[in-house]
């Protein structure tokens, strides 16, 4: 088995870190470290055309993203972190479900500042928070393109002005297909590449 099955193999049955005992923790964070120490990209920053796409969220210790599904009457579906390295922007997309007709999106765009070779700065600039179908969403990388275009948007859509909302994010292993991340609050971050090969800048 391939390190890399091995941590799918033990990230499989926790549902992205929602239903998680000590002993999973540790047989994931261990797999974690095992691929962290064969990263073929030691300077992931500068890769940019591997950091650059979609990428869905396979695991984290995240309380904040992972808290939408403790929320009565809601259920988290997919979760998205997409970079656009070109443009120096991160958007976090999470899909939520509901009641027929009242699926939502929550999402933030950020923009980043590279500091090392494997870290950026985070600055969070806007939230979107609405409804799927007010919002037209078909799949994520559509709804990007959206986001990009800068339109005010038929939803909860505000700029986020206050400067303290920062961080940063390491990328601790980087191929093709997976990217693990950390971030400032000691969380770690398992991302799958949405799509087969890697989009080009």
């Amino acid at each position: 088995m391939s390190k890399k099955d091995a941590l799918f193999r033990a990230i499989d049955p926790v549902n992205r870190g929602l239903q998680i005992t000590d002993f999973q923790k540790k047989a994931i964070f261990s797999a974690i470290a095992y691929l962290e120490e064969v990263n073929p990209t030691p300077q992931p920053t500068a890769a940019a055309e591997l950091l650059t796409g979609d990428w869905r969220l396979l695991f984290t210790t995240s309380k904040d993203l992972l808290g939408f599904d403790r929320i009565p009457g809601l259920k988290l579906g997919q979760i998205y972190q997409c970079v656009r390295a070109a443009e120096g922007k991160i958007y976090n997309v999470a899909e939520i479900f509901s009641l027929p007709l009242l699926e939502g999106l929550v999402s933030v765009c950020a923009s980043f500042k590279v500091v090392s070779e494997r870290r950026v700065n985070v600055t969070f600039e806007r939230s979107v928070v609405g409804l799927q179908r007010l919002l037209k969403y078909q799949n994520v990388h559509e709804f990007i393109e959206i986001l990009q275009s800068e339109k005010k948007l038929p939803a909860v859509d505000f700029k986020i002005k206050n400067r303290e909302q920062r961080g940063w994010l390491e990328t601790t292993y980087l191929d093709a297909d997976i990217r693990i991340g950390r971030g400032n609050e000691g969380s770690v971050f398992v991302l799958k590449r949405v799509s087969t090969g890697f989009r080009s800048l």
